[in-house]
């Protein structure tokens, strides 16, 4: 009787631990009645315990709260230089404003990555949500001799997000799969291009009619309250794995240890993070110094005056976000479909997309860049197609993420991909661009345009970089999708089993015995 209640324990799904034994083996000790009552509630729930019509709404709410965070990133970008002449800093010290998001948010990435993959994740988004929305309008009362706390404050703003972005893909996929879930993805990974550009087009905006650019970072936080409501009661926590045949209580849930070794091991995922880390350089370089390098070059061709006292023109801001909005919607969406239409001939689609995405775009970057002295429109022309087929990969990563790493590693697995990402990404790459631009720069406009324009011709070389890591990622994407699909521990993975209260790890063969 003992034995038989320790078994019972186990098989409990509302362990705060993962058990592992099947459905089946569940089943032998409950009477009929008990088993005919179970197959109705499965036949009216969905796997993954969450209707389609509030999934629906769910995904609606993630994407919401996903624009608002590169809203609120990339607003910072679009009143840059009303900051330098505020602060009276230069480019090198402007662009730690974004290093420091960056690194904040990619060291506490992993934490919330684990924390996903073990706990309700509806409520670690929430509080993180929330505290994000109050640093956000805390940074934008800070005092003209105070730079250092508007960077304190910056790096703050990253623990939510980072809160957010390790987790809110894995619910997305805990609702839906294969074909559903690359369209959900297109809807959720829309929002990275459509809120980086409206938050050019906000700041920009806010700061003109406003005459003070600290306006432009009391928009999100508003918004991100609204946000933080409407995930408590409308987002409903779904099964992690269920959806796809694999019920959360099949699959043993090891240490952090064992799942940094099994991402390790795994081709697919490693060589599309360093894919994705190109992606994140060139993305991160030209977000924040893609203004500023449309106003120089303006300036150095003599269609605007230098801006000596503020506020100063942020047009450039402001149509670069149009341009970025328009260019995100079309490349996710034409990279999501070509990637559908591929997959009819060849099971390498994903991989395939994104390096013809990363390799088209790294010539009109560069283009953009060389043509900045000579046509203005010939430079939006350029961006605008760099940007449409640099964005082709952004839901096509996260989905290669999600079916090449097992349901109870994806929160890890998302966290290890934006460390990597930003680590070697846009952590250091608007830093490091503004530092080689104010050593080369002289007491000139024309070399403060050629140095910035140097730095940024670095972009289109990385893209290349990339390209060939997902070419790479290619030659691995079918092996590793069916591990991911027919995975089973070995004998001795430790895996963690409830013992007095507390967790602790034994081999899966002592527990079957």
């Amino acid at each position: 009787t003992t034995s038989r209640r320790t078994v019972m324990s186990l098989a409990d799904p509302t362990s705060d631990t993962t058990p592992f034994l099947s459905d089946e083996s569940e089943a032998e000790g409950l009477e009929e009645p008990r088993a005919g009552h179970s197959q109705r509630q499965e036949e009216d729930e969905p796997a993954s315990g969450v209707s389609s019509t509030r999934a629906l709404f769910t995904v609606g709410v993630l994407c919401f709260i996903n624009l608002l965070n590169y809203m609120d990133r990339f607003t910072v970008a679009g009143v840059l230089p009303d900051i330098e002449q505020y602060f009276g800093i230069d480019d090198g010290n402007s662009g730690l404003l974004q290093t420091v998001f960056i690194c904040s948010y990619m060291f506490l990435a992993p934490v919330f990555g684990y924390l996903g993959d073990r706990h309700n994740r509806k409520l670690i988004m929430s509080v993180g949500i929330a505290f994000w929305s109050v640093v956000t309008l805390a940074s934008s009362f800070t005092p003209k001799n105070c730079f250092w706390l508007l960077l304190l404050t910056r790096g703050l703003v990253g623990v939510g997000e980072a809160s957010y972005s390790t987790i809110a893909p894995t619910i997305i996929a805990d609702l839906y799969v294969k074909g559903e879930r690359t369209r959900m993805l297109s809807v959720f990974y829309f929002a990275i291009p459509v809120g980086s550009g409206l938050g050019y087009i906000v700041g920009s905006k806010v700061d003109d009619v406003a005459g003070d650019w600290h306006w432009a970072l009391r928009v999100t936080p508003v918004l991100g309250l609204i946000a933080v409501f409407l995930l408590l009661f409308v987002v409903k926590e779904p099964k992690r794995g269920a959806i796809e045949a694999r019920p959360e209580h099949t699959l043993p849930r090891t240490s952090w240890l064992v799942d940094m070794k099994a991402l390790g091991r795994n081709p697919s995922f490693m060589l599309s993070t360093f894919g994705f880390t190109a992606v994140a350089f060139v993305t991160g370089s030209l977000a924040l110094w893609a203004p500023a390098f449309l106003f120089r070059a303006s300036v150095f061709t003599g269609e605007r005056a230098p801006c000596v006292n503020g506020p100063c023109d942020t047009s450039d801001s402001f149509y670069f976000g149009i341009i970025t909005v328009v260019s995100g919607i079309l490349g996710v969406a034409s990279g999501a479909e070509v990637s559908r239409r591929l997959r009819v001939w060849t099971p390498r689609a994903d991989p395939l997309v994104c390096a013809i995405g990363l390799l088209l775009s790294a010539p009109f970057l560069y283009l953009a860049i060389v043509f900045a002295q000579v046509s203005t429109i010939a430079t939006y022309v350029f961006i605008f197609l760099g940007e449409t087929f640099l964005s082709m990969n952004w839901a096509i990563v996260a989905d290669i993420l999600l079916y090449v790493v097992v349901p109870t590693r994806r929160s890890t697995a998302e966290a290890f991909q934006i460390v990597i990402s930003h680590l070697l990404g846009d952590a250091g790459s608007p830093y490091l661009l503004g530092k080689v631009y104010s050593l080369r720069q002289k007491d000139s406009y024309l070399w403060q345009f050629r140095s910035l324009q140097l730095s940024l011709l670095t972009c289109s070389f990385v893209a290349v970089a990339g390209g060939a890591f997902f070419l790479a990622t290619a030659l691995f994407i079918e092996r590793d999708r069916q591990r991911a699909m027919n995975y089973a521990p070995s004998d001795d993975e430790p895996i963690v089993v409830p013992n007095s209260g507390r967790s602790t790890r034994v081999p899966v063969s002592s527990v079957l015995i």
